[in-house]
């Protein structure tokens, strides 16, 4: 009895340990074959967003899901979610907030195949970041407020410390906006850092109201709610298809800044596989071409790629000399003096 009993407990154990291997095994191809997921933090317009997503999703199979946000926003979002983020890409918006970030330590850096024909001034030389299209800063009004007051259009930085324009100038906050804070850095770079702030704080007097995004300000002047606002030209173009005819804009005489729309993977991504394909493609022509198909309208970083005919007539504009390492190494002490010269703070 108690041989038959020990073998009995013997098959037992035998059958126990095949059947805990079975499980593994069968674990093991229910993770292989589970399909890959990606979220994106998007900076760019939400059709652009929408659109570049159901395209990956399309050519890869990644189910890819996107959260619409302000360059800031994301900022301060991945800022919060360090030891446990929340989403494997940040996709557009400006450079200069992609630059803070690699200095904070959350930008896993990944050089891409696809970005060796990238020109080096679109791209940080270790993968931090690499850009996706570009687009210039300028003015953006109503004409028919314009005539109104018996104004022509600025063409100069210093045009908008005009008295008729007090009240009248929208933009966003610098401490939300990437728009915005090339804004801020534009006017240090052009000017001299004192000189600069001087500016600021009288261009303040003239502000309505600080936005939360960059487009905003364009939206109120397309609905007559507001005569001026500083933003990127290409949305100036895309408001123009649409069919409104009062909405002018241009480029400062004096020079302006620019954007370098990027693309970058957020450090200790969970979809890190899915996050380098989605690099991959989203710097190839036919990617970057998608934006054009839903009025995003910019100049794109992909030699290869064919731009919009409508951005064609600002490549002359007077561009200054800009130094993002600079412009991103000091957002933080930047903000913090705005937020003190225009006693205001980023939109929530």
């Amino acid at each position: 009895m108690k041989k038959s009993t020990s073998m009995q407990k013997f098959i037992i154990t035998l059958l126990v340990i095949a059947l805990c291997g079975t499980m593994s095994v069968f674990a093991q191809g229910q993770q292989a074959t589970a399909p890959q997921t990606l979220t994106i933090y998007a900076g760019l317009l939400e059709e652009h967003a929408a659109l570049v997503a159901a395209e990956f999703q399309k050519a890869t199979g990644i189910k890819t899901s996107f959260v619409r946000m302000s360059g800031g926003e994301i900022l301060a979002r991945i800022k919060a979610e360090k030891e446990n983020p929340q989403a494997s890409i940040w996709y557009g918006g400006g450079s200069l907030t992609f630059i803070e970030a690699d200095n904070l330590g959350l930008l896993e850096r990944y050089v891409s195949p696809t970005a060796a024909v990238i020109p080096a001034q679109f791209k940080d030389p270790n993968g931090a970041w690499t850009g996706i299209y570009s687009g210039y800063l300028g003015f953006v009004a109503d004409q028919e407020w314009l005539d109104k007051v018996g104004m022509k259009m600025p063409t100069t930085w210093n045009d908008l410390l005009d008295p008729r324009l007090k009240g009248e100038i929208v933009f966003a906050h610098p401490g939300s906006s990437s728009t915005a804070y090339n804004v801020l850095v534009t006017a240090l770079q052009l000017m001299g850092e004192e000189k600069g702030w001087e500016y600021l704080q009288k261009l303040n007097a003239n502000v309505r109201q600080y936005t939360k995004s960059g487009s905003a300000g364009g939206r109120m002047v397309q609905l007559h709610e507001v005569g001026l606002t500083i933003g990127y030209l290409h949305d100036a173009i895309a408001f123009k298809r649409e069919g409104y005819a009062h909405m002018v804009f241009g480029a400062p005489q004096d020079g302006t800044g620019y954007e370098i729309g990027a693309v970058a993977i957020i450090k200790g991504a969970k979809e890190l596989d899915a996050a380098k394909k989605f690099v991959d493609w989203c710097l190839t022509p036919a990617a970057q071409e998608l934006g054009k198909t839903v009025a995003a309208l910019q100049f794109l970083t992909n030699p290869n790629a064919i731009p919009p005919e409508e951005v064609v007539q600002l490549k002359d504009t007077k561009l200054i000399k800009q130094d993002d390492i600079w412009a991103g190494k000091n957002r933080a002490a930047f903000l913090e003096k705005f937020n003190t010269l225009t006693r205001t703070q980023p939109p929530k």
